[in-house]
């Protein structure tokens, strides 16, 4: 297991269901206060690179009842990135943190994502926002998150959730269900441990790039977790 320490570059995961209000697709008020939390980090010199999911506005499967072809309904969960990749930037923008959309897709709101322009970025102090995906269907943004997080030479991956970790069974479902605080990928993938998909978990285990995952919506956490305090669970190789 690595040893935990303060991260000096993060990649910050959260999926688009984190920003859903109850009767709209972005909750501006959500999305503020996890800017907020980004900005208190960014004073400390971390470097950020985001992704955020899609799911608030367009996911495949929950909508693959509707008749729409795989590939095109992926196409357009990774179009919804980029609208709340937008808001993101903008948000941050307003709280006078530097940020940048960095896209998988070509569109003229962002600049196409290049390894060397967000290592650029990166190394400038501004907050790299990955949208698009990979650019491909069939993958999700957890996959696209570990593999920007390799290509941008992340630290660690920071997957934030609704819950406080990994847990061996659904702690909704169960209530004897048992966090681990610490876990290995062959574990992860022996007990079929579905935090993300095994797709990102393979690339973090090879590109031994460690995943702490968290609960986003207690406040102080995430600079807890970038201050190297043990919070949520440990992945490592």
């Amino acid at each position: 297991m690595p040893k935990i320490k303060p991260y000096k570059r993060i990649m910050l995961k959260f999926s688009g269901e984190v920003l859903k209000g109850n009767d709209e697709p972005i909750d501006f008020a959500v999305l503020e206060d996890l800017c907020k939390e980004i900005k208190a980090i960014h004073r400390k010199k971390i470097q950020i690179a985001v992704v955020v999911g899609g799911g608030n506005i367009w996911r495949y499967r929950d909508n693959k009842e509707k008749g729409m072809p795989r590939v095109e309904s992926d196409f357009m969960g990774m179009m919804s990135t980029l609208m709340n990749a937008a808001a993101m930037r903008a948000t941050l923008e307003r709280l006078g943190v530097p940020a940048r959309v960095l896209s998988a897709l070509y569109v003229s709101m962002g600049e196409p994502y290049l390894r060397r322009k967000g290592l650029d970025h990166l190394e400038h102090h501004r907050v790299v926002i990955c949208a698009g995906g990979t650019g491909h269907p069939f993958f999700t943004t957890d996959s696209a998150a570990a593999l920007r997080g390799l290509e941008l030479e992340c630290d660690v991956f920071l997957k934030a959730t609704k819950v406080d970790g990994v847990y061996d069974k659904d702690p909704m479902k169960h209530k004897n269900a048992t966090l681990f605080k610490t876990i290995d990928f062959d574990q992860v993938l022996e007990k079929k441990l579905e935090f993300m998909d095994t797709t990102a978990t393979a690339l973090c285990r090879e590109g031994k790039l460690p995943v702490v995952v968290f609960d986003l919506m207690k406040k102080g956490n995430l600079a807890k977790v970038v201050a190297g305090k043990s919070v949520g669970t440990m992945v490592h190789v």
